[in-house]
């Protein structure tokens, strides 16, 4: 089992986390497939021509498949292992699905994209180089996924059930970035760039 944020200490006092939520997935799945179900019954029963049920017996039929499809998405292996990411001054921290959580300063990150792949959206992280990456505490399950891409070794996250949201993350990494490169400049240091 993976390390979670409240076992680790912050890098810096402003640190902002996002995590992984089952349970909002579920209820937003919920409400998705409760509405669906309903809006799709009546144009269904108009293009076969069936009769249509009472409305109570629609909307309970709605909360049975409802709650049995998000509910098995919620206790799905994808869907239970743990992602969070703490954006703070002192830099970034990643644990990605179930993995040890790791630290890399504003200095030692070459790009940072947070990007849609197929369904689910995905943060990749590129270290300037693999070195400059911080194990957080321990080793027991290894690093987040890597891949090779053309800028290097890239951590990739799933960021599908973070919460409060990729967009949120995005807005808070470009803050951190743009601070950061304000200083960086001053210095003549290269800068992290967002995608």
């Amino acid at each position: 089992m993976s390390i979670g944020p409240e076992q680790v200490k912050a890098p810096a006092d402003d640190a902002v986390l996002f995590r992984s939520s089952p349970a909002r997935t579920f209820a937003a799945s919920f409400v998705i497939l409760l509405l669906t179900y309903i809006a799709t019954v009546p144009i269904v029963s108009l293009i076969l021509g069936g009769t249509r049920d009472p409305w109570w017996s629609t909307l309970a039929q709605a909360a049975v498949i409802a709650a049995l499809v998000a509910g098995a998405y919620a206790v799905s292996a994808r869907a239970a292992l743990r992602t969070w990411v703490r954006v703070s001054a002192g830099g970034l921290e990643l644990a990605a699905q179930g993995s040890d959580p790791v630290l890399l300063a504003w200095d030692d990150i070459a790009t940072v994209m947070v990007r849609r792949f197929a369904l689910r959206t995905v943060l990749d992280v590129t270290p300037v180089d693999l070195d400059t990456v911080h194990p957080v505490q321990g080793a027991a399950s290894g690093w987040p996924a890597l891949h090779d891409t053309s800028e290097g070794a890239t951590f990739t996250a799933d960021l599908t059930q973070l919460w409060p949201g990729p967009r949120a993350l995005r807005r808070e990494m470009a803050r951190r970035l743009a601070e950061h490169s304000s200083v960086e400049r001053r210095q003549g240091a290269t800068v992290p760039e967002i995608e």
